[in-house]
């Protein structure tokens, strides 16, 4: 089942139809509708046949720069890339965030004389921004305070290969409005879906990207609801969550005691109704915004989720640079 009007196998073809991306990915705004779904059609492609493009980025090389901790993000790409032909470094700037030791433009004039793309996991949006604007080579966000555009790019993967047509989606996410809450209400929109986001006042999403969901909506079909009233996600199609407490954030102990009743638990799902599914881009606080049970359960796909993200990065990395 083809995402986009064209298929990625026309008969008679020697090749799959690439989407034409912009040169970063900084955040799914960079991306209308018809871009993401050209996306998704070729990571379909690429994961129902690998082989086909194991020399699709032969002596390509992409510098991998985490100044956060990761199991996901560096495996998928690490061993996404490979899996292209491409050639990985990576760069661990934990104890050393970018700016620091050196100055984010001279790292990114640096990085362009060698790599042909750089993806970057990052501690503020702003680094990645700047790394874009001085670096002549793609740059990608693999994370940031504001976007997680890889990950929502992954979710969508899953939600179709759940039989869920994205413009016919209604997805609630439940808790703290964090940078994945921003990606996905981006990706939903843009692709005529409706997304409702249950949070408590002070934790809500960016009131400018809900704004700009709004003004895409019109044009798109798409529609952003937001409200405090966990009853909302009555009827929709999947419920997803993510730690309240992010990555790098000091703890808080009034903000886990505000989100407490927006743990997804077995109460919670019924509400949303029998065929609702379950997602987490993971790491899980269990017991904290979601229990055991329903993480655990024969409706989460909290795996596939991660599994997918392998497949949605390589996908635009072959658009990107193959």
């Amino acid at each position: 089942m083809s995402l986009s009007t064209s298929s990625l196998n026309r008969p008679g073809s020697t090749g799959p139809d690439l989407p034409t991306v912009p040169n970063d990915l900084l955040a799914i705004g960079d991306l209308d509708g018809s871009t993401i779904r050209g996306i998704l059609d070729l990571a379909v492609d690429l994961k129902r046949d690998p082989t086909r493009f194991s020399t699709a980025l032969a002596d390509r090389s992409v510098a991998l720069i985490f100044e956060k901790p990761s199991l996901r993000t560096r495996a998928s790409l690490e061993v996404g890339l490979h899996r292209l032909g491409a050639q990985s470094v990576v760069f661990d700037q934990r104890e050393s965030p970018l700016g620091e030791r050196e100055c984010v433009h001279d790292l990114g004039r640096n990085l362009e004389r060698w790599f042909d793309a750089v993806a970057a996991r990052v501690n503020r949006h702003s680094i990645i921004t700047e790394l874009a604007d001085c670096c002549d080579v793609p740059v990608v966000n693999t994370l940031s305070d504001l976007h997680h555009p890889c990950q929502a790019l992954a979710d969508l993967l899953t939600l179709h290969e759940r039989g869920i047509p994205l413009e016919r989606l209604h997805l609630a996410f439940i808790g703290d409005g964090n940078n994945v809450c921003h990606s996905l209400i981006e990706a939903v929109v843009a692709t005529g879906g409706r997304i409702t986001v249950v949070a408590p006042p002070r934790h809500g999403p960016s009131t400018e990207v809900v704004a700009t969901a709004e003004r895409l909506g019109a044009a798109t079909g798409g529609r952003i609801d937001v409200t405090d009233d966990p009853e909302a996600v009555r009827g929709v199609d999947a419920i997803y969550t993510d730690a309240w407490i992010s990555m790098g954030e000091a703890e808080d102990p009034e903000k886990l005691e505000e989100l407490t009743r927006f743990r997804v638990d077995e109460p919670l799902m019924s509400i949303a109704g029998p065929d609702a599914i379950f997602m987490h881009c993971l790491p899980a606080h269990r017991g904290e915004e979601v229990v055991d049970g329903v993480i655990d359960g024969p409706r989460s796909v909290v795996f596939d989720q991660a599994e997918n993200r392998l497949h949605a990065q390589n996908a635009w990395f072959v658009a990107r640079l193959s």
